[in-house]
């Protein structure tokens, strides 16, 4: 509970105290504005990109920003149509909607939203069968605010329904010891400057894991140090908590090691990959492999995944190195493996 008090305690409440999307928040800072010039509700809004970097958050200030309320909720908590009807029924006039993971909405559920979204009208079936009616209600005009992940599993109706799309992308380290700095100050703890910036640098461009690892130093320093996070204690309460200076962690490193140890950069399907490091495939492909992509250290082939040089050389391993094991054993089973996911 402290944990998840601290988290709603960091988020910025202002579009003035957001750091970073500087390019995002003018776009955002003029159809706020526009909209509260003619006193009218925002255009629907979605936002889009990975996890951590403030979708929530831009929604609750959006909300702030034009004083109304808002109101929480997710694409899988909405299972059936009645679950919206009956949260669109309760809105105020310019209330703000938001729908975490918008585009895990059922079907049923997001053919309801259509008519909400455009006309702000709610449609109820009464009864069933041959004597079932439908009776349209009127919604008053609100602005529904979607976060989603995985744009490309956004239907394109529900798509083209938004007025404006914001991207998220990946924070600078910048951008991050800004952040840190500002958490560091809301949360009590002394920061220096290079203890700031050694946090942000290992921070994956997140801001969500920024501030995870921020509290993590603190309880460091608290236990083991004199309080104060400089950079010789940030870097070994990171080392501590298993965090390199590339930000990799436990389960990143158990990858690299299973591609460049165990199959010495070979190819390595998806699900073998999963089972060596004991994880799910997805949860593999969708948690670890993109910062793992984007760092250069992981590519996907037609064949399966391959560790690149920069991966052998933050081993410390020779570059193509031999695996422990026989090739030919891990060769067949890539070719045996590959066809069966197919099925």
């Amino acid at each position: 509970m402290v944990e998840v008090a601290d988290e709603l305690q960091l988020r910025p409440r202002r579009l003035g105290e957001f750091v970073g999307q500087p390019q995002l928040t003018e776009h955002l800072e003029i159809v706020l504005e526009a909209a509260r010039r003619r006193a009218q509700a925002v255009d629907h809004l979605l936002f889009a990109g990975p996890p951590g970097l403030g979708k929530t958050s831009l929604a609750g200030i959006v909300a702030a920003e034009l004083g109304v309320g808002l109101r929480v909720t997710s694409g899988p908590a909405l299972v059936r149509a009645g679950d919206l009807a009956a949260i669109l029924s309760d809105l105020q006039e310019s209330d703000v909607l938001f729908i975490d993971e918008i585009h895990r909405l059922a079907r049923p559920v997001e053919e309801v939203l259509y008519p909400a979204m455009e006309d702000f009208q709610l449609d109820i079936l009464i009864g069933k069968g041959p004597t079932a009616r439908s009776i349209r209600l009127d919604l008053p005009r609100f602005t529904l605010v979607g976060a989603t992940t995985r744009t490309g599993l956004l239907t394109g109706p529900l798509r083209d329904r938004f007025g404006f799309v914001g991207r998220l992308d990946l924070y600078a380290p910048d951008d991050l010891e800004t952040i840190v700095l500002r958490s560091a100050a809301i949360l009590g703890v002394p920061v220096e400057p290079g203890g700031a910036r050694l946090i942000a640098e290992r921070s994956r461009g997140t801001p969500r894991i920024a501030n995870r690892l921020l509290r993590r130093v603190r309880d460091y320093v608290e236990v083991r140090e004199h309080g104060t996070i400089t950079p010789s204690a940030a870097a070994a309460g990171l080392a501590l908590f298993g965090v390199d200076e590339l930000g990799l962690d436990k389960v990143d490193r158990a990858i690299l090691d299973a591609l460049c140890r165990r199959f010495g950069g070979r190819p390595v399907g998806l699900t073998t990959l999963a089972q060596c490091v004991g994880e799910e495939p997805d949860t593999v492909e969708d948690a670890y492999e993109p910062y793992l992509l984007q760092q250069g250290l992981l590519l996907r082939t037609p064949r399966g995944r391959v560790a690149t040089d920069g991966a052998f050389e933050h081993l410390g391993l020779p570059i193509g190195s031999a695996p422990a094991r026989p090739a030919t054993g891990a060769g067949t089973e890539e070719v045996r493996l590959a066809p069966a996911r197919l099925w």
